[in-house]
């Protein structure tokens, strides 16, 4: 049955068809995946859940203030101090800045040092100055501050000075301009990362364009159906979801296709008629694929149950795209291939009957070295891979501080930088409370003396709501500004009525570290439940995907491990390449759930591959020769699929994000352990120790194999002592 449909699906005429469908949807969707960049929502505020307190205090303060409002600091720094005529250009610049488009309410500069001390503007040596203009532009605010932020300088420029853009609209600037061209860097490097490997891989100046091609397609069309869903059903894309999603596309999307290619070239050797072969390679490969497929976008769909909006959106985000590239390489590419024929694996064409190498190959040899002491290969690899997961330890998992954000040094980090060091509270990022006008008093009287915190304002109230801010002391995404919001929290909580809520930016970030770490509780044994029960419904035992789930997560400790000592010794220090190497002491609150769910959800892919093609030789073979066939069989194209993914994803090292290269870097080490040691070494050597024990409960290899009519290549190479 399933081959009579793979068989359609490559015919003489639907073949053509299967192709003309793609064209016309690319050509229709084309344009709006294009549009994708523009509903973008960057800002960490959208990223809440509707339950946090930031979020709740974020509603009530729109009596207040724009939804939209982006303070802005521009910092002033004259080493020796001041002059007066410094501060005469400071108020001549502020008039110039309350007329640019977007100002809200008035700009705030210091008249001169003394008054500028007491509005806490200026530092007590006199060296630093600050000016706060409060921008709205609207929904689109995050776009449009790099040109805002141009204007600024060129109106706050005094020679001798320093002058920073800092503040909330300094971090969006620089941000926006991170994220500016994000997607086509990130297409191109990874198209030009895919098409290198791919020559390596297929040694035909030919047979890469059938995947890339194939690849391009998924890739737009996942990006036109992310734009309808974010711009009609409130789904949450940023640009990390959108970078992420052009690298799993490609990654992904190559992965499948390598493995398809690799059994129809197989089925060319045995079939004359090459769309005979498809069918038989579809009806053979398309089952591992589609399970493989399946799995991890289960796994990603599991993160739609983060309280993190960011994270609840990128589940979806990354399934689309799974789903779209796996529907596009059982489809298109086979077409494509039938279509051109033998001649697009020129210089190496699969002749009929033509010798198979992978029963002679590199991988065949492992396993043959695996099985004479099976039980001291796994015991010893387990071993390597706990010592390594203890390198976790090596940096802070706590979060990214404003100054540990960007790999490059960015403007907003150095004025925030000269603020904090001369004993400046930014005033642009105070933390802000709302409550019950009746007990305003006793909120400002809790709030008065806290640890951390400048003098609060007086109330305002509208509305029956009293608002009140204060400036922090430290920078809005340091500890010390978090361990401040607690104590005001702490503090305003008692007042009894005042049902008081404390927002602001530092409590913003401070929420989203309790909601990653608590998505982090949920999503992992979620996830695991997931893969747990698709693998023991397509391996029909439990024993085995017990065993295959246990091997991924001691994978990802050890892919954690590792890239913690290479963020900490090594990238850390490559102050050529990333000038602001500090960041990498320290990693964002949600690397290790999305490290988690990518391994496990891709790592388990290269599972799936190797023990389908393990259960299928049981059958004619037993579970000890099956293992060696299938790592013979799978193994090259497997290794291939696995360099193809590791550097797809070490391609988010060319953004100036920290958060991007750690999971570039940490998804790519876990890649590779999982293709050479895990699934080669570690899952063979444990199937050769336990035989058909692995299949329990299931019947499979309680009864002798049923051994075909003539011995083949594969059972002659596999050793007679098995």
């Amino acid at each position: 049955m399933h081959r009579q449909i793979a068989g359609k699906l490559t015919g003489r005429v639907t073949k053509w068809l299967v192709v003309a469908f793609w064209l016309v949807a690319v050509a229709g969707l084309g344009s709006f995946a294009g549009k994708l960049s523009t509903v973008q929502d960057n800002q960490s505020s959208s990223w809440l859940p509707a339950s946090s307190e930031a979020t709740r205090a974020l509603a009530k303060l729109d009596a207040f203030q724009s939804p939209n409002a982006i303070p802005t600091t521009i910092v002033y720094h004259r080493d020796g101090g001041l002059t007066d005529a410094d501060f005469t250009a400071i108020g001549q610049q502020a008039q110039e800045l309350q007329g640019l488009d977007g100002v809200e309410g008035q700009v705030v500069a210091a008249p001169d040092a003394a008054q500028g001390a007491a509005m806490g503007l200026v530092s007590q040596d006199g060296q630093v100055s600050q000016t706060i203009v409060t921008f709205d532009l609207g929904t689109d605010g995050w776009n449009k501050m790099p040109d805002l932020a141009d204007q600024i300088r060129s109106i706050t420029a005094i020679d001798g000075a320093d002058v920073y853009v800092a503040g909330p609209g300094g971090q969006a600037a620089d941000s926006a301009d991170a994220f500016e061209g994000l997607d086509s860097t990130l297409l191109f490097a990874t198209v030009g990362v895919v098409i290198v490997i791919l020559l390596i891989t297929y040694r035909s100046p030919l047979l890469w364009l059938l995947p890339v091609i194939s690849a391009g397609v998924a890739l737009t069309t996942a990006q036109a159906v992310v734009y309808f869903l974010a711009k009609y059903a409130d789904l949450t894309v940023n640009g990390q979801s959108q970078g992420i999603l052009t690298v799993l596309v490609f990654g992904a999307g190559t992965d499948y296709a390598l493995l398809l290619v690799a059994r129809y070239r197989e089925e060319l050797r045995r079939h004359e008629d090459r769309h005979e072969a498809m069918a038989f390679a579809l009806h053979r490969a398309a089952p591992a694929i589609v399970a493989s497929a399946s799995t991890v976008i289960v796994g990603m769909l599991c993160l739609t149950f983060a309280e993190m909006s960011s994270t609840a959106g990128l589940g979806p985000v990354a399934a689309i795209g799974i789903a779209v590239g796996l529907l596009v390489m059982i489809t298109l590419l086979p077409a494509l291939l039938v279509i051109a024929g033998r001649w697009i694996f020129w210089p190496q064409r699969p002749t009929f009957g033509s010798h198979e190498p992978t029963t002679t190959g590199f991988w065949s040899r492992v396993g043959r070295r695996i099985a004479p002491a099976p039980r001291r290969v796994w015991v010893v690899t387990s071993i390597l891979l706990a010592v390594a997961s203890l390198g976790v330890f090596a940096i802070d998992h706590n979060g990214l501080s404003s100054d540990d954000q960007y790999t490059q040094k960015v403007e907003s980090a150095q004025g925030q930088a000269v603020i904090r060091d001369h004993g400046l509270a930014d005033q642009s990022n105070p933390v802000m409370v709302v409550a019950n006008a009746d007990q305003a008093d006793a909120v400002l009287a809790a709030m008065t003396g806290v640890q951390g915190v400048g003098t609060p304002t007086p109330p305002q109230v509208k509305g029956g709501v009293a608002y009140i801010s204060a400036p922090l002391e430290g920078d809005a995404t340091s500890p010390q500004s978090f361990a401040a919001v607690e104590r005001v929290r702490d503090a305003v909580h008692a007042v009894p009525g005042a049902d008081a809520l404390v927002g602001g930016s530092s409590a913003i970030f401070l929420d989203v570290e309790h909601a990653s770490s608590r998505d982090n509780k949920v999503i992992i044994p979620l996830v695991l439940l997931a893969v747990f029960v698709i693998l023991m419904l397509l391996l029909r035992a439990v024993l085995s995907p017990l065993l295959l789930i246990a091997t991924v997560v001691l994978s990802f400790g050890a892919a954690l491990g590792l890239s913690s000592l290479l963020f900490e010794y090594v990238l850390s220090n490559l102050s050529a390449v990333f000038p602001n190497g500090e960041g990498f002491h320290h990693a964002d609150a949600s690397l290790p759930l999305f490290v988690f769910v990518f391994l496990v959800a891709l790592g388990i892919d290269y599972n799936i591959f190797l023990m389908t093609r393990v259960r299928e030789e049981t059958v004619t073979r037993g579970t000890r020769p099956a293992s060696l066939v299938a790592l013979g069989a799978t193994g090259g194209v497997i290794t291939s699929a696995g360099v193809v993914l590791a550097a797809t994803f070490l391609v988010l090292c060319t953004m100036p994000l920290v958060a991007f290269v750690e999971i570039g870097v940490t998804v790519a080490v876990g890649v590779l352990l999982d293709t050479l040691i895990v699934r080669s070494v570690l899952v063979t050597a444990i199937n050769l120790d336990l035989g058909g024990r692995i299949w329990w409960p299931s019947a499979l290899d309680r009864r002798p194999p049923i051994q075909p009519a003539e011995p083949t290549e594969e059972d002659e190479a596999v050793p007679a002592s098995l």
